[in-house]
C-alpha cells in the first residue's frame, strides 16, 4: 500500500511540474456539473428508459459461440446511478425462447453463474443438458447476460492477458519472505493496471451496481417483476437485489449461497473458503484412498497427499509440458472441491502422471492461451468487484498473520487464494460498505435457497445466514454433499426448484434431500450439474 501511494504521489507531483513549465493554454470553459440524484431515482429513470427501448434481438455474433437459435441484444445502463445523464455502458444479453405451449408461458428467467467476473451469456445453451433445464425452458425464456466489465459488456482488463495466464508458476506451501515481497509487488502492479484501464469507472464495479443493472435488465425485458436464478456469487447479487428491490421480485432461486453478512464480505469469506476447500480436498483424498486398487495413489488420505506432494516436487523441477508448474497443478486439482464428477478423472490424471505419462495432466492444467483474454477479464472483474464492495486490510502484517494461521489448518489453497486477492491491499479507490442484506416479514415474496452442507466455495453457513436475513425464505439442503451448484443434478432438489419456479410453492422453512451417490472409479470428466463460474472467491 505504501509503495503504491508514494508512486501515485510522485506521479502527481511530476505532472504538476510539467503543467507549471508549459506555456499557458487558452482558458477553457469549466465543465457543466452533472446533477446528482439518489441512486434509487437513477435506477428508476434508467429502468423507465430501458422499458421504452426494450431489447432489439438479433443473431448473436460469432464470438459468443452460441447456436443460431439463440438471440442477442444489449441493454444500456448508467455507469454511475447518481448521474443517470452521464456515461452509459451496454450490457450484452442472450435469449433462448420458451419451447412449450404458449398458454403455459411464464416469462423470462434471468441467470447469473457467479464470479465475480462470470459471464452468463451461455445460459441459453443449458437446455441441451436436458433434465431440469429442458423442462424450465419449456415455460421460461432463458436470459443470459454479461455483467458490467465482463465479456463484451465494456470489458475491464488489468494486465496483458498472455502475461497473466502464462506458466509455469511456483506455489510454495511455506513461502519465503522474498517470495512474499515479490507477490506484494505483483499485486500492487496489478492494482495499478486496473486503475489505469478504467480510472473513471473503478468505483462502479460493485455488487449493488450489478443489482441495479439487473433491475434495468428486468425493465428492458418488459416485466414488472423479476424471475432470477443465481449461482454462487450470483446469489449475492440476488440477495442484494431482494434488499434493494423487494417489490420487483417474482421468483428468486439462490443456488450455493454466499454469506451476505457485512463482516464476511469479502476478506473473511476468503479465509472461510480456505477451510472449506481443505475439507473437500480431504473428502477427495479419502475417496481416492478407498479406490487404491484403481489408482495406486495410497490406501489412506495421508498417502494420497504424499502422492500429490511428489507431483508438486516433480513439476517444480521439470514443469509438465513446459507450462504446468506448482500453481497450475494446484489450480487444476482445486476442481475436485467443486464437483464430485471430477473426482475419478483427476485421480486418473495424478496416477498417470506419477507413472510417467504427463499428457492427461497437461491437458487439464496447461494454460489455454486461446482463453487468455477471457481468463484475465474474469480475474480483473473479480478483483474490481471484491476490492470495491468492502474494506480490505491495507497492512501486509495483517494478511501475513491471518493467512499463516489459515495455512496451518488449510495448506492446500490458502496462499494461492491470498495472492489472488492481494491486489485489494493496493486498490486505488476508497472501498464501499456492504449492503446490509435483510428484508422484513411480508416485504418479499417467497425465495428459494438451495445449498450443500460440504460446499467449499460457498460454505453452508452462508445459506443459513441468508435464510435468516431474507424473511420468509426457504432452504433446501443437499445433506452430506459438497457439490458447488446443486441445481440440475439432484432429482429431489430439482423437484423443489421446478415446483417453486412453476407454481411459486416452497417447502416451508427447510427441506432436506439426500446426497447423490459417490462417483465410481474409472469415470471420465463430465459436465457439472450447473456450470457455475470458476472465478475465485465467491465463485
Amino acid at each position: 500500500m505504501r509503495t503504491a501511494a508514494i508512486s501515485s504521489a510522485l506521479g502527481a507531483l511530476a505532472a504538476l511540474a510539467l503543467v507549471a513549465a508549459a506555456p499557458a493554454a487558452p482558458a477553457a470553459a469549466p465543465p457543466r456539473p452533472r446533477a446528482e440524484v439518489p441512486e434509487a431515482a437513477g435506477v428508476a429513470r434508467a429502468a423507465a428508459e430501458a422499458a421504452a427501448a426494450g431489447v432489439e434481438w438479433h443473431r448473436c455474433p460469432e464470438v459468443e459461440h452460441l447456436p443460431a437459435t439463440v438471440e442477442c441484444g444489449t441493454v444500456r445502463v448508467p455507469v454511475d446511478y447518481t448521474e443517470p445523464d452521464g456515461d452509459h455502458l451496454s450490457l450484452t444479453v442472450s435469449r433462448a425462447r420458451a419451447t412449450g405451449d404458449p398458454g403455459q408461458y411464464l416469462g423470462p428467467l434471468v441467470y447469473n453463474p457467479g464470479g465475480p467476473g462470470g459471464n452468463g451469456m451461455s445460459f441459453p445453451r443449458y437446455p441441451k443438458l436436458g433434465g431440469l433445464w429442458k423442462r424450465l425452458n419449456a415455460r421460461y425464456d432463458f436470459i443470459g447476460y454479461a455483467p458490467r466489465g465482463v465479456g463484451r459488456s465494456d470489458p475491464l482488463s488489468c494486465q496483458d492477458p498472455a502475461e497473466f495466464l502464462k506458466g509455469p508458476n511456483p506455489s510454495p506451501r511455506h513461502p519465503s519472505p522474498a517470495f512474499k515481497q515479490a507477490m506484494n509487488a505483483k499485486a500492487a502492479a496489478y492494482a495499478r493496471g486496473c486503475a489505469r484501464d478504467r480510472p473513471e469507472r473503478l468505483r462502479h464495479y460493485t455488487t449493488p451496481d450489478n443489482a441495479r443493472d439487473l433491475d434495468v435488465v428486468r425493465a428492458a425485458l418488459g416485466r414488472p417483476r423479476l424471475s432470477y436464478l443465481g449461482a454462487s456469487y450470483g446469489t449475492y447479487i440476488g440477495s442484494v437485489y431482494a434488499t434493494l428491490f423487494p417489490g420487483h421480485v417474482h421468483r428468486l432461486v439462490l443456488d450455493s449461497v454466499v454469506d451476505p453478512s457485512p463482516d464476511s464480505v469479502w476478506y473473511q469469506a476468503n479465509l472461510d473458503q480456505n477451510l472449506g476447500f481443505e475439507r473437500r480436498w480431504t473428502d477427495w483424498k479419502r475417496w481416492v484412498a478407498a479406490h487404491h486398487g484403481s489408482y495406486g495413489l495410497g490406501r489412506t488420505a495421508d498417502e494420497v497427499q504424499t502422492s500429490f506432494d511428489t507431483a508438486m516436487a516433480t513439476v517444480d523441477r521439470a514443469p509438465a509440458g513446459g507450462t504446468v508448474g506448482q500453481k497450475e497443478l494446484v489450480q487444476a486439482f482445486l476442481e475436485t472441491g467443486y464437483a464430485d464428477v471430477t473426482w475419478a478423472p483427476y485421480a486418473r490424471v495424478l496416477s498417470e502422471f506419477l507413472r510417467g505419462n504427463p499428457a492427461p495432466l497437461v491437458k487439464v492444467a496447461a494454460p489455454d492461451m486461446a482463453q487468455a483474454a477471457s481468463e484475465e477479464n474474469g480475474n480483473a472483474v473479480y478483483n474490481a468487484v471484491e476490492c470495491q464492495d468492502a474494506p480490505w486490510p491495507r497492512e501486509w502484517d495483517r494478511w501475513e498473520r491471518d493467512n499463516t494461521a489459515s495455512a496451518a489448518l488449510a495448506p492446500f489453497n490458502t496462499w494461492d487464494n491470498a495472492w489472488m486477492n492481494l491486489p485489494c491491499a493496493y486498490w486505488h479507490t476508497t472501498p464501499s460498505r456492504p449492503v446490509d442484506v435483510r428484508t422484513g416479514p411480508g416485504e418479499l415474496p417467497p425465495v428459494l435457497l438451495v445449498a450443500a452442507t460440504r460446499d467449499a466455495a460457498t460454505p453452508y453457513q452462508g445459506a443459513l445466514e441468508t435464510r435468516r436475513r431474507l424473511a420468509g425464505s426457504s432452504l433446501v439442503t443437499e445433506v452430506g454433499a459438497g457439490n458447488h451448484g446443486v441445481s440440475g443434478g439432484n432429482p429431489c432438489v430439482d423437484a423443489h426448484i421446478e415446483r417453486y419456479l412453476f407454481e411459486g410453492r416452497t417447502p416451508g422453512g427447510h427441506a432436506e434431500c439426500a446426497a447423490r451417490p459417490e462417483p465410481k472409479p474409472g469415470g471420465r470428466q463430465q459436465s457439472r450439474t450447473v456450470p457455475v463460474s470458476n472465478t475465485r472467491a465467491a465463485r
